[in-house]
């Protein structure tokens, strides 16, 4: 589930207390769930890591980026349920890898943890990293949007545009949840072709799309009911109450009070939406 909103926290929640360290070993738990994925193998990774510093801790799309002062970065990617944690998890046996940091003579250590095991670890040389997360893989990121590049990426495609805000070649960062929620605070249907939206309706995208997960950030995220989602301090976050339509099927919506909240799918994913602020 993390977005943009979700890895973002992370990162904050992270780089105050690591950046900087000297890194003095990547381990693995024993871990008897689901392996996730390590690029290349962990062996390998162990091994090229070894005595460097974390020279910066920043996001990339809905990734964690640790860049050594080796030039290779580690490139976490959380997908459903994973976290990156300073503290206690919120099980122990879905504990996948360990950093063990040493900064000012105190030693950290940064845990990653993935209950379904869809998460993956990759370590990237500059050249790899260039080949596979760069601009012609990944689109700019949601909220370094503008609204020209709003219009440019947008006349692309005839696709829905709760399906193209999806697409990560097209723009980075934001995921089902947050898609139903921007559109419905846009007043824009979902079921919309990208390409025929008008000024007014790309202001507002433009608009909303940078309060909402600008405001997500401040509240550390949305933790939604299975739990699965925690801060780097294994708290939750508190975006959920301020949601309007994701989960909220059949409620009435908040904004007109005269519709209910429907659900449908596009594209396999979950769509919310108020027939009656977001027409056709």
């Amino acid at each position: 589930m993390p977005e943009l909103p979700e890895v973002e926290t992370m990162v904050r929640g992270i780089r105050t207390t690591i950046l900087g360290s000297q890194l003095v070993s990547f381990s693995e738990y024993p871990c008897t769930r689901k392996p996730i994925v390590y690029t290349p193998a962990f062996s390998e990774i162990s091994h090229r890591v070894s005595g460097t510093r974390l020279a910066k801790v920043y996001r990339k799309a809905k990734r964690v980026v640790l860049e050594l002062d080796s030039q290779d970065s580690f490139v976490i990617e959380p997908r459903m349920t994973g976290l990156m944690l300073l503290e206690d998890a919120p099980t122990q046996d879905h504990l996948r890898c360990c950093w063990t940091l040493l900064k000012k003579r105190t030693e950290h250590q940064l845990s990653f943890w993935d209950r379904r095991g869809l998460g993956t670890v990759s370590l990237y040389s500059p050249e790899e990293f260039e080949r596979k997360l760069g601009p012609d893989v990944i689109g700019p990121d949601a909220l370094e949007m503008s609204e020209e590049l709003w219009r440019e990426r947008l006349s692309r495609t005839s696709r829905e545009i709760k399906v193209a805000l999806l697409d990560q070649k097209s723009v980075a960062g934001i995921g089902n949840l947050y898609a139903s929620e921007i559109l419905h605070r846009a007043r824009i249907s979902p079921f919309t072709k990208a390409n025929t939206l008008t000024t007014r309706q790309i202001r507002a995208l433009d608009q909303f799309c940078r309060e909402i997960l600008e405001l997500a950030i401040r509240y550390e995220g949305s933790t939604l009911s299975d739990g699965t989602y925690r801060n780097a301090l294994n708290k939750n976050g508190g975006y959920q109450n301020e949601h309007l339509v994701y989960g909220k099927t059949g409620e009435l919506c908040t904004r007109c009070r005269k519709v209910e909240i429907l659900r449908t799918v596009q594209a396999q994913r979950s769509t919310f939406y108020c027939p009656g602020c977001q027409k056709s």
